[in-house]
């Protein structure tokens, strides 16, 4: 079996790593309250192993139809449910119905963010994410202002998950192995959003135009990200007590809604 470049396929291969993710995973709860585990991009199935010995409810999706027979073909792993499908178009509500469940896996840099966003932004969303992923993308997840891996990703995530980062993995522990660390998260579901705003949609577009222009000043980047008047930028970061010419990145979530809620009066 070649893993296949073009898929990302960096395969978990140290039972030890496998089952310290697989704890993560699981624990915080309680056997009165059952929730099923889906696991993104199982590979050759080391923690799907894992989790099978501490969880009983383990469903594992794949896009790689090679990588599917292998998994069924091994006898340790018929407890699972193995799914042929592709993360990024997968019927996870389907999956889940009306039972609380959790996702984890190993997750190829180049779907990494677009599915994390998918599962956070989704109704009856997973309660939990416990992701491998690359180092860096690590740290913009948990980057606070004014430092350099802080952006639109960082308020996006923070406004939905409580964010942790729990251990590194260096590179002997995959096959074959990266040119790069990764990082093992761990996202869990606010039960009540950490600020409050008016209107969720317009906070989310202020972030991403304030970081898309990031050598501008944030009036200037939403004026031309967003198209509102540099002028009424000022006047509603004036009455937030901001200078007008902050930039995005010195903002924090609290400061954003903030600045939301200033606009849309």
């Amino acid at each position: 079996m070649r893993p296949r470049k073009s898929l990302g396929q960096n395969f978990l291969v140290d039972s030890g790593a496998a089952m310290r993710i697989a704890k993560a995973a699981v624990e915080g709860s309680s056997q009165d309250e059952p929730f099923r585990v889906l696991e993104i991009g199982p590979g050759t199935g080391a923690l799907t192993q894992a989790l099978l010995e501490i969880h009983d409810d383990v469903t594992a999706i794949d896009v790689d139809t090679k990588m599917i027979e292998i998994l069924q073909s091994r006898c340790e792993l018929q407890s699972a449910q193995i799914v042929h499908a592709d993360a990024l178009t997968f019927d996870y509500a389907g999956f889940a119905g009306t039972k609380r469940w959790r996702a984890t896996g190993n997750l190829p840099y180049n779907i990494a963010t677009p599915l994390m966003m998918q599962l956070i932004e989704m109704q009856n969303g997973p309660e939990q994410l416990v992701f491998m992923i690359q180092k860096d993308v690590a740290a913009r997840l948990i980057a606070r202002p004014s430092t350099p891996a802080y952006g639109s990703l960082s308020l996006a995530v923070q406004f939905g998950m409580r964010v942790e980062r729990l251990f590194n993995l260096g590179p002997s522990v995959f096959y074959p192995r990266p040119k790069v660390d990764s990082t093992v998260v761990r996202l869990t579901r606010h039960a009540q959003p950490p600020v409050e705003v008016r209107d969720v949609h317009l906070l989310m577009q202020v972030v991403r135009g304030a970081f898309a222009y990031r050598r501008k000043t944030l009036a200037n980047s939403l004026q031309l990200a967003l198209g509102i008047p540099r002028a009424r930028v000022a006047e509603a970061l004036q009455r937030i007590d901001s200078s007008p010419e902050i930039r995005g990145e010195q903002l924090s979530l609290e400061q954003f809604a903030a600045l939301s809620d200033s606009l849309a009066t």
